[in-house]
């Protein structure tokens, strides 16, 4: 009975293409597979190693980093807002948190950067910079992204991010507590229905100011382009879920007197590292799902990207050299990586892996920072296409069978030998040109757009 409900189950779900269900069931059942994939990424482990790394890099630049919060906000005469910043991140641990605040506030001001020198202060960013860094390498493994910022947009956009944040929190602080403090609203609030409004409105502000951060942060911090519809997606997940989860582990902590009678004093933070722990899943689980709404394509019900067989790496291999050379003879805009992966329909790890072959086989440059382009990195007319599916079949020679003098292994080399060469023998001399070209006369090509050979006209 129950393996029935859960098969029906899993058609209602996985079977049908979004596309073509109405907006509601649409909206429905994404979210559903949404919601399996997240289960399914949460168990795999590697979202929640990271989480575990980033908690880690947190205890080592928390205090320089609130330093320099501390300095900034100092800087525009309202250093006293750093108190109840942290006292709103850190109340989920209850009336133990202040003990804890006033320890990392008194860490903060005995922080004399006049003092530290120039070894110390390089040290200071340092340790402030690897936690930002440590983010985007986050977010950009969730968005299948390679390299991170370049060392000069590190410096200059992680620098706006010190400057900037500290003033978008205390911003932030600063509405939540005029819309509870001020005397018109506290006249508004005995006067019915205003006295209702006001307080679902002040209930739903730390809901809506988290989402808003959370957005910033999944728009800007990922190295590649991210819409803001999926970044507004996340943000909306990752700031309800966490708001929410700050509730909930307030009650928590309130209740864990077991925790206090075992632990002693370290109860309160075995405590912190466990809100910081669900912090930044949170925020890793908000950037998954605006990745998901981006690229619906991996809403897939098997673990994605699928394993690839020799055959389908070959041919991909040869679409995407026959689509770059087609491009640079016609001197069109060079192919991007993730404009490749959405038009020939393969995962974008697959593109990573064989553009990382042909790189190292000297037959592809790759160009960019946050938009990786690539070009041939020989002349076409000389790259040959035997030579291609050679580099991509080329792979670590550690996985291959030790060889042994007997007659069932001399028999399999020689096969492969024999089939190697009979490959050699249909490819010839065929170049990367010829391929392209062969392609235009079949199709009837005159003209191109940037997504490759397609006839226009």
């Amino acid at each position: 009975m129950l393996t029935r409900i859960r098969n029906r189950f899993n058609e209602a779900i996985w079977q049908p293409e979004p596309e073509e269900l109405p907006v509601l069931k649409r909206w429905g059942v994404t979210s559903v597979r949404i919601g399996q994939i997240l289960v399914r990424d949460f168990q795999n482990g590697e979202i929640t190693l990271r989480a575990m790394g980033l908690v880690y890099t947190t205890l080592l630049s928390l205090v320089p980093l609130l330093a320099l919060a501390f300095s900034m906000l100092k800087a525009f005469g309202v250093d006293n807002a750093l108190r109840p910043v942290l006292h709103r991140f850190l109340a989920p641990l209850g009336a133990q948190a202040d003990d804890i605040i006033n320890k990392i506030v008194g860490f903060v001001e005995n922080v004399q950067v006049g003092v530290l020198g120039a070894i110390g202060v390089v040290l200071l960013m340092y340790s402030v910079v690897s936690l930002i860094q440590k983010v985007e390498a986050g977010c950009n493994y969730i968005w299948q992204v390679r390299k991170l910022r370049s060392l000069g947009r590190r410096f200059t956009e992680y620098l706006s991010i010190l400057i900037v944040g500290p003033l978008v929190v205390l911003a932030a602080s600063s509405m939540t507590a005029s819309l509870t403090s001020n005397t018109v609203v506290e006249y508004l609030s005995t006067i019915e229905p205003f006295g209702t409004s006001l307080y679902i409105a002040g209930r739903l502000v730390p809901y809506v100011l988290y989402s808003i951060g959370f957005t910033l942060l999944y728009a800007f911090m990922p190295n590649t382009k991210v819409n803001w519809l999926p970044a507004l997606g996340g943000g909306i997940f990752a700031g309800v879920l966490w708001q929410t989860a700050s509730l909930g582990f307030a009650v928590f902590a309130s209740n864990s007197s077991n925790y206090n009678a075992i632990y002693s004093s370290f109860a309160i933070i075995i405590l912190l590292l466990v809100w910081l722990y669900v912090s930044w899943q949170i925020m890793l689980l908000g950037c998954r799902v605006a990745f998901l709404l981006q690229h619906p394509e991996q809403l897939t019900r098997k673990p994605y990207p699928p394993q690839l067989g020799s055959d389908d790496r070959e041919r991909i291999a040869l679409l995407m050299m026959g689509l770059i050379g087609y491009n640079f003879m016609h001197a069109n805009p060079p192919w991007q990586i993730a404009r490749l992966a959405r038009y020939l329909r393969v995962a974008p790890d697959h593109i990573y892996s064989i553009v990382d072959q042909l790189v190292d086989a000297n037959m592809l440059i790759e160009s960019g920072d946050t938009t990786i382009t690539l070009l041939p990195r020989q002349d076409i007319e000389c790259l040959k296409v035997d030579s291609i599916l050679a580099a991509v079949r080329s792979g670590d020679a550690s996985a291959s069978p030790t060889p042994r003098d007997d007659r069932l292994h001399d028999e399999v080399d020689g096969w492969i030998s024999r089939n190697l060469e009979a490959r050699a023998q249909v490819f010839g001399q065929l170049s990367l040109r010829d391929l392209v070209r062969a392609s235009m006369r079949e199709r009837g090509t005159t003209t191109t757009d940037q997504r490759g050979m397609r006839p226009v006209g």
